[in-house]
């Protein structure tokens, strides 16, 4: 025990690099992107290692940063890099990591393979596959800031929520494993299954590593001083109300929601009779989103004349979101 606190201790000392992480999330078509895009672009130019990650299916930082990105991480200029998680290809590879746990191939041939199937049994594989790639990437301390471009609001919570759901999940299957690990061995020496070569098999042992992570994980996401979760919506009722959701979904998990950014807002412009219509419309839900949300951190963003693409459009929203 004093040699495990030493240790813990030691690391103490080391004061090693704790990455900050900021998730950006909201309905479809508010602007998630161009925000989170803005954010890591800020980080990078105030000499931080920044890495923006899309776990969006219908990806879109490489439209914002008009550059092609991809599914490898790419840098894009000093201190900022890149990735696109691709949801099918993590699906396969996670697929086919668990396809590999021992005594799965056995079960099949005696046509049980249906009752014990992995795949089957998740709460949905390709939120879990991503998941596990977010993972990978919290528990590593390669990045000072790691920036998530995440999916509509319905996916992200979901993705958000797994850590209980897969604790339970990778519990049952552990004890699945033990279960029949003696009944397994047992047919090998029945069974006539051939010479053929064996796969790597994963183990408990590696069951109770990917249990920890998800510990890990859940402390990450929970941790006030390292996770830093925004909104992002816009002045309209539905938004509003899905804004409003999320965040009482999300304090239920313990993930720490400290901002609300309000964008696409119409600036005053006399001249334009409908954009004074607008913006008078919006200044009324404006109210409410102040009263509803007064525990956070309100940022306002205006409606700009031009699409955000580029660099150039970017800085002017970290300008807006963070100041020069």
């Amino acid at each position: 025990m004093l040699e495990k606190l030493g240790g813990i201790k030691e690391k103490l000392k080391d004061g090693g690099k704790k990455t900050q992480f900021y998730f950006f999330s909201g309905k479809g078509g508010v602007g998630k992107t161009s925000c989170s895009s803005a954010t890591a672009l800020h980080f990078a130019g105030s000499g931080k290692k920044t890495l923006i990650i899309s776990t969006d299916p219908a990806h879109s930082l490489s439209d914002s940063f008009e550059m092609k990105i991809g599914g490898e991480i790419k840098e894009l200029r000093k201190n900022l890099f890149a990735v696109e998680i691709d949801p099918q290809k993590t699906m396969e590879e996670y697929k086919e990591k668990f396809a590999g746990i021992e005594g799965m191939e056995m079960l099949s041939s005696l046509g049980l393979g249906d009752a014990f199937d992995i795949a089957g049994m998740t709460p949905g594989i390709d939120e879990m596959a991503s998941f596990d790639k977010i993972m990978q990437f919290m528990n590593s301390s390669e990045y000072d800031v790691i920036v998530f471009d995440t999916a509509p609001t319905g996916h992200t919570l979901r993705l958000l929520s797994l850590p209980d759901v897969l604790d339970s999940w990778l519990g049952k299957m552990i004890a699945l494993k033990m279960r029949f690990a003696g009944a397994i061995e047992m047919f090998k020496k029945f069974l006539p299954f051939g010479e053929k070569e064996e796969k790597p098999q994963i183990g408990a042992d590696q069951l109770e590593a990917m249990k920890e992570r998800l510990i890990q994980a859940r402390a990450l996401l929970t941790d006030p001083e390292r996770t830093h979760y925004a909104i992002v919506t816009i002045a309209e009722e539905m938004s509003i109300y899905e804004s409003e959701r999320s965040l009482k979904v999300l304090k239920s998990y313990g993930i720490p929601v400290k901002t609300l950014i309000v964008n696409q807002l119409i600036p005053e412009n006399p001249d334009c009779a409908f954009c004074t219509a607008r913006r008078e419309s919006q200044q009324k839900q404006l109210e409410r989103i102040r009263e509803i949300f007064s525990e956070l951190d309100i940022k306002e963003l205006e409606l700009f004349d031009s699409e955000v693409h580029g660099f150039e459009m970017l800085n002017k929203v970290a300008e807006k979101l963070y100041g020069k």
